[in-house]
């Protein structure tokens, strides 16, 4: 340990661009064993770790960097898993950049651990050699429904499953694995690493239930009445428009109908109204990671040309590092400090911004500069301006307490207004990282634990 002096930082080797643009495989290579232990030397081993703390999982990431580069594989294995749900996926999707290595000691000065790849590499590395994760094999006599499969799904039944109560999963897609499946294209994470976690889940007992919509297929009054405890994890995937003039015009997708489509074609799986950009013109509206992805895969689809169009400046993205430097290699232009203002079938109209003085919180604000009106082209339109949350059915018949946004309300234990009905992840929170959703839907299923006692 301690090596940071001797060693840089090395991320992790990428796919060349003309490859990578050509498929849906991953882009970043996994480390090999000595990358991954000559990195984790680096690790000063703080007393008070920033990396654990600012991780919605609090892993204990010192420990397992430790094992690591004591070429420990199992007890570095064990440690990782114990507290996180699918190191191998967050290791892969997590914006580490603002997370653990943004609060890496280590950061300003010579480059924060390369957290992240390592973590991905401790499971996979683990799996290669035969290791799975652990679930107990003795049974508590309760038995929870699980109503979504995305990350706070997934999560809270590995926990549930680990203190040996019975699981029943409900998901109304043709495969599990919510976000992580259908949302998140598969060059950032393949999809067989999903499946792999949710048949893990199945061997360990869990029934899992697809092409089944609670409200419609299977009513909720069924799940109160039949379990004890329900936790429900539907996430929040509406799309957002803008409010302006031909934002519902033929040529405006959604993000997540876009992403959603395209994911249903790579599996076979049949999809109506499929967007097709191939050899069109393509803009994208917004700055996250969700937009990112939206412009990554216009290119992979044969896009003529691909931009991405945000009101604020490169400074201010809200998306991971990485992902914008990534889209960039592959042909991404990107243009910044615009605002849309409406949209007919040639194209949107935009009006430039520029960012104000910051005030007391260090935040600057968007100011339109009137009278700088223009036009780009475009065939194809895509919004990527966040998600709200659902509002199905069951959940109005349910009773159960909801906020303004339709978001699900509960209490620190993760319960809602319905003491026997559980819930966390998007669903509660809004639009945010899968790995909160994971620690919710990690800490709703101990709360659930404990109530059985």
């Amino acid at each position: 340990m301690l090596n940071f002096t001797k060693v840089d930082r090395t991320n992790p080797l990428k796919r060349g661009v003309m490859e990578r643009i050509k498929d849906f495989k991953e882009v970043y290579t996994v480390f090999d064993k000595h990358k991954a232990q000559e990195q984790s030397e680096r690790c000063i081993g703080c007393g008070d770790p920033y990396c654990h703390n600012k991780c919605p999982l609090h892993n204990i990431i010192p420990a397992w960097l430790k094992q690591t580069a004591n070429n420990d594989l199992e007890l570095a294995f064990n440690i990782s898993n114990e507290t996180s749900p699918f190191p191998e996926i967050l290791g892969r999707i997590c914006p580490q950049d603002v997370l653990c290595e943004g609060d890496c000691t280590l950061n300003d000065t010579h480059g924060a651990i390369t957290i992240g790849s390592i973590e991905t590499h401790i499971s996979e590395t683990g799996f290669d050699n035969g290791l799975k994760p652990k679930f107990t094999k003795n049974k508590i006599g309760k038995k929870v429904a699980v109503v979504g499969s995305g990350p706070a799904g997934i999560s809270a039944a590995t926990y549930l499953l680990r203190a040996g109560v019975d699981v029943e999963m409900f998901e109304r897609a043709n495969k599990a694995g919510g976000l992580l499946t259908y949302g998140i294209p598969g060059f950032k994470l393949e999809k067989e690493r999903v499946q792999r976690r949710i048949d893990w889940l199945i061997d360990a007992g869990m029934t899992l239930n697809t092409n089944c919509e609670i409200g419609k297929d299977k009513s909720f009054e069924e799940l109160e009445n039949n379990y004890d405890a329900v936790f429900v994890g539907i996430g929040a995937t509406k799309g957002r428009f803008p409010g302006i003039d031909g934002e519902k015009n033929d040529n405006v997708f959604l993000a997540m109908e876009f992403l959603t489509k395209i994911q249903k074609r790579n599996f076979g799986e049949t999809t109506t109204d499929f967007i097709d950009v191939q050899d069109k013109n393509v803009l994208v509206i917004g700055g996250g990671d969700t937009a990112m992805d939206c412009l990554r895969t216009s290119v992979r689809e044969g896009a003529k040309s691909v931009k991405c169009l945000y009101r604020r400046d490169e400074a201010n993205m809200p998306g991971s590092k990485k992902e914008v430097v990534n889209s960039k290699e592959e042909g991404v232009e990107f243009i910044f400090n615009v605002s849309p203002v409406s949209i007919d079938n040639e194209g949107i109209t935009l009006l430039k911004t520029q960012m104000s003085e910051a005030d007391n919180s260090g935040r600057q604000s968007v100011q339109i500069i009137e009278g700088s009106e223009y036009k780009e082209t475009a065939d194809i339109i895509i919004f990527a301006l966040g998600f709200e949350q659902e509002l199905p059915d069951f959940l109005v018949k349910s009773g159960m307490k909801l906020d303004k946004w339709n978001g699900i309300m509960t209490n620190e234990k993760f319960q809602t207004s319905n003491t026997k009905i559980y819930s966390g992840g998007d669903s509660v929170r809004g639009a945010n990282l899968a790995v909160r959703a994971a620690a919710d839907g990690k800490d709703a299923a101990k709360s659930i634990v404990a109530s059985f006692n």
